[in-house]
Parts: structure tokens; C-alpha cells; sequence
């Protein structure tokens, strides 16, 4: 029952990212920005051949085979994962929920679709996308569970 739950989640997450992204595809011409917050956060259409900040671009065979391992992997964490430890389950999730996400992607048009554009402190941050968002607060929640059962131990 709680696999299920576990699943559902996933679900929820990885439909909430495609579907923002057919919104965006919908309703955006491609590389077009439209300002939400002058100066701070934009909506820009691009598409990224490569992975983070666009590293590795046109390696869409090498994601294509590492993808679907770290998915296992991750899987394979969550159900050794204790029933209490929420902080690592919920990590764990985040970073399944986006990795499909943007694993759905590279299987259907061989690019990921971002679009969230943020200018930090004067600094033009990468557009990225809810996948990637999953994946880095995934990553950020399970490290923090590993340093705080670290300190526990």
C-alpha cells in the first residue's frame, strides 16, 4: 500500500511537469521570453539538447542508457528507505519525479523543454524546468538526510 502511495506521487509530480511544459510548448514560440517579474523571473522557451547548464549537449543516447539506471537505482534506495524517514523518502521521490520527467522528454523529441528564467543578484541563471526543480530539491532534501543521520549515528 505504501509502494502505491510512493507511486502516486511520482505520478502526480511527473504529470505536473509535463503537462507545464505542453503549456508552455502550446503557448510560447519557441526561444521567446515573457517578462513575469522584470529584472528577476522571466517564462523563455528554449530547448536543452544537453543536460544541466547545457552540459553535454547532443549526448541524447549516453542520457537515454544512464537515465533509466539511476531511476533503478533511486527505486532500489526507496525501498530500502525506513517507513519514518520522510526527509529521504521525500528526496528520493523528488529526484525519480524528475528524472523521468525529463527522461519522457529526451524518449519523445530528444530534448528537454525549459523555461523558467531567473536573473539572481545580477547573474542570468540558466533556464531550467519542474524537473529540474524536483531533482535539485530531491538531491539538497537527501543530502541533508544523510548529514543529519550522520550526526544522529
Amino acid at each position: 500500500m505504501l509502494y502505491l502511495f510512493y507511486f502516486t506521487v511520482v505520478f502526480g509530480l511527473v504529470a505536473f511537469d509535463q503537462l507545464s511544459k505542453y503549456y508552455i510548448v502550446a503557448n510560447i514560440p519557441l526561444n521567446s521570453a515573457i517578462d513575469i517579474i522584470p529584472g528577476f523571473f522571466k517564462v523563455t522557451y528554449v530547448q536543452n539538447f544537453g543536460a544541466g547548464f547545457s552540459i553535454l549537449q547532443n549526448q541524447n543516447t549516453l542520457f537515454l542508457i544512464i537515465t533509466p539506471i539511476a531511476i533503478i537505482f533511486l527505486c532500489y534506495l526507496l525501498f530500502k528507505t525506513k517507513k519514518g524517514d520522510l526527509l529521504t523518502i521525500s528526496g528520493l521521490l523528488l529526484m525519480i519525479a524528475g528524472a523521468l520527467g525529463n527522461f519522457i522528454d529526451r524518449i519523445f523529441t530528444v530534448y528537454v523543454v525549459d523555461f523558467l528564467d531567473f536573473v539572481i543578484f545580477g547573474y542570468d541563471f540558466p533556464v531550467f524546468n519542474i524537473a529540474d526543480s524536483f531533482l535539485t530539491i530531491g538531491v539538497f532534501l537527501f543530502i541533508i538526510a544523510i548529514l543529519k543521520e550522520k550526526d544522529n549515528a
